[in-house]
């Protein structure tokens, strides 16, 4: 039987498409869930502030009368209006291994969009950097982190035959913590903060980060990251939400922040233990049991292996070692935790003032991931 488009509109449709991949990699040990209830949320435009200036349709693909992919088209008018292009995005993606399914979940996207004005296919890629990006492309063997995507290899052979090229690129690195700072490292370090006039502090606990701290750091990450590819200024109800859901419950032992001699935020790194494996744990749901999975891996027994989140350095900072003093702020905190290695989030592969950085210690490319595109 032919393939049917089918636009989620309500609760049973939507409890379809967030299932759906549970059952995909029901035997795939690297495959990481979401949170069913983060990506309902997602989805909502009453619970998302980016649907403010965003469109988004989810839709499933049916065959003999079961879902066999699923996808989001989506539009955000900040995104275009910003990189001066109209373009619709596809989004949480997946689909069984027939290339008539990707191919109908992708149609459905770019007749959507054309419906809307677009003239650029590209994903997969979400309403903000912060949403999973990029599809698998290197380290099938790998499991995934709670903030990226696992896709299957046969995607790629069907975004390519489907006529889809590379947009961009992304890295992801795993290091090696050593057992001792090198010497010259840490002097380097001293060396840094008196030239510069720079200091390193932590949030006294989430009050301190919540009223003070955070909105600067979302102030900086909008500054580091306005030319990165693909990337649109958070709004501040954006802000807000993230700095609620996220930022209020973090380890603030592992949140450095460097502020200059003005006490002007200009560099800070977010990092949490791996929760990969603990969300495996969940199968996506937080009840009945889900939540301790994750209350566990946070603050009672967690992996061996953190992952930086995010690093900004504001870009009259860059290249100056000031990612140096993060590590070194962070590093006895890392072997007090027992964490012996660190997976890093996203970087695009020209990014070479970020890459550079982990010259400096033992690293390995453990993942790469693509966003694609093509005109419609």
């Amino acid at each position: 039987m032919s393939v049917t488009i089918v636009r989620v509109e309500n609760k049973r449709q939507m409890d379809q498409f967030v299932n759906f991949t549970l059952d995909l990699y029901r035997n795939c040990p690297n495959y990481v869930p979401e949170l069913a209830i983060d990506t309902k949320a997602t989805l909502n435009p009453d619970k998302n502030p980016a649907f403010e200036f965003s469109q988004a349709q989810p839709m499933l693909a049916m065959k003999d009368g079961k879902v066999v992919g699923r996808v989001v088209a989506l539009i955000s008018d900040r995104v275009n209006e910003k990189w001066e292009k109209k373009i619709v995005r596809f989004s949480w993606i997946d689909f069984v291994e027939d290339f008539e399914v990707c191919k109908a979940l992708l149609d459905a996207v770019v007749a959507w969009g054309k419906e809307r004005g677009m003239t650029t296919l590209q994903g997969p890629m979400g309403f903000t950097d912060f949403d999973r990006e990029g599809a698998l492309t290197y380290g099938y063997d790998r499991i995934a982190t709670m903030s990226t995507t696992y896709n299957f290899p046969y995607y790629i052979d069907f975004y390519e035959r489907y006529g889809l090229q590379k947009g961009a690129d992304w890295l992801e690195m795993r290091v090696v913590f050593p057992d001792v700072l090198p010497e010259k490292f840490v002097k380097l370090t001293d060396v840094i903060k008196e030239r510069y006039g720079l200091r390193v502090e932590f949030a006294r606990n989430a009050k301190d980060m919540k009223q003070n701290r955070a909105k600067a750091i979302f102030d900086l990450l909008n500054t580091c990251y306005a030319d990165l590819y693909g990337f649109a200024q958070l709004t501040d109800r954006q802000i807000d939400k993230y700095v609620q859901d996220y930022i209020s419950f973090a380890d603030m032992s592992l949140l450095p922040l460097i502020y200059n001699g003005q006490n002007e935020l200009v560099g800070c790194a977010l990092m949490i233990p791996s929760l990969a494996k603990a969300m495996v744990k969940t199968r996506g749901k937080l009840f009945p049991f889900g939540w301790w999975h994750l209350i566990k891996a946070l603050y009672l027994k967690h992996d061996d292996t953190i992952e930086f989140l995010l690093i900004a350095i504001r870009p009259d900072y860059q290249a100056k070692g000031v990612n140096s003093l993060i590590v070194s702020s962070l590093f006895p905190v890392f072997h007090a935790k027992g964490f012996k290695y660190a997976e890093t989030n996203c970087e695009l592969e020209d990014n070479h003032k970020v890459l550079n950085f982990w010259n400096s210690v033992e690293h390995e490319i453990h993942k790469k991931r693509r966003a694609f595109v093509m005109d419609i």
